[in-house]
């Protein structure tokens, strides 16, 4: 396998999204387990919630190999190009998920193998297909998107408590107006993919707008109700009103301008509030 082909698996596997999705399973894990207790299963956990997410990532660009031949942004990619057979993408997806849920059932526990796996068919089966079928795909969309933290949460505890649920609902919340910017600022390319997405519905980008906003401030109540359950001290709520406002703050730019520029501000924004959210976890541990 030359360094060609070795990218193009790793480029089907989405590396970047599964980046952020091993960064909120390890503020699950953080704070469900109030630290890291054990370093070997908070490895394993990481490693089975990578290969999964990476065989639904692959699963992905399998069944939209062919719509993603019609958009500039995708067009070059392995499948649509050719230089990757369906029949191998289709076999390497299935297995990066199977190999994840492995991992997670030996070495980690049943319920976090579970969550993984729902994760990914919630994903493929029927997000993917809904894409094509109606804007309500991104809310949809946002629910395997938040099952991250809870398997954190649940690989650390064996269970899922109140806690979880909250940061499935940071998780829910922070999809929407990340996911928004990026169709706001591909509209014409998913236009062409015959995709469903609300900035291309939404000719006049109200609904949109309005669909940002409300997610941004439900994004920014939903982190302060860490602080409030007390899963979190002083300083994670003085940082977390903090990046949330700045964060509101970038979405009210897109609303008043409507500009290409704001909307990849806003998802710059987005980019890097979830990092910055466990470095806040973490840091908060040690005051």
């Amino acid at each position: 396998m030359n360094k060609k082909m070795l990218k193009d698996f790793l480029d089907m596997a989405k590396p970047r999204i599964v980046s952020m999705v091993l960064v909120t399973t390890a503020i699950g894990f953080f704070m469900g387990g109030k630290g890291i207790g054990s370093w070997e299963l908070f490895v394993m956990t990481l490693m089975g919630t990578a290969f999964s997410s990476g065989g639904a990532a692959v699963l992905n660009n399998y069944i939209e190999r062919d719509i993603d031949t019609r958009m500039d942004r995708t067009c070059n990619r392995a499948l649509p190009a050719g230089r990757i057979l369906p029949v191998t993408a289709f076999v390497y997806g299935v297995s990066l998920v199977l190999i994840g849920a492995v991992i997670l059932f030996s070495f980690v526990n049943l319920l976090t193998a579970y969550l993984n796996l729902l994760a990914a068919f919630l994903y493929v089966i029927v997000y993917t297909p809904l894409k094509r079928i109606s804007w309500w795909n991104t809310f949809v969309g946002a629910i395997p998107g938040a099952i991250p933290p809870v398997a954190g949460w649940s690989a650390a505890t064996g269970q899922v408590g109140l806690g979880a649920l909250l940061l499935f609902a940071v998780l829910f919340t922070w999809q929407h107006p990340h996911f928004y910017a990026i169709a706001w600022m591909y509209k014409d390319d998913y236009r062409k993919g015959g995709f469903k997405m609300l900035p291309v519905v939404d000719e006049s980008g109200k609904r949109t707008i309005t669909q940002i906003i409300g997610y941004s401030v439900l994004l920014l109540a939903s982190s302060v109700s860490i602080y409030v359950m007390q899963m979190a001290g002083h300083f994670y709520l003085i940082g977390t009103l903090l990046i949330g406002f700045l964060f509101l703050a970038a979405a009210l730019l897109l609303a008043k301008s409507r500009e290409h520029a704001d909307a990849r501000r806003l998802l710059r924004a987005s980019i890097i509030y979830l990092p910055l959210l466990l470095v806040l976890v973490v840091l908060d541990s040690r005051f």
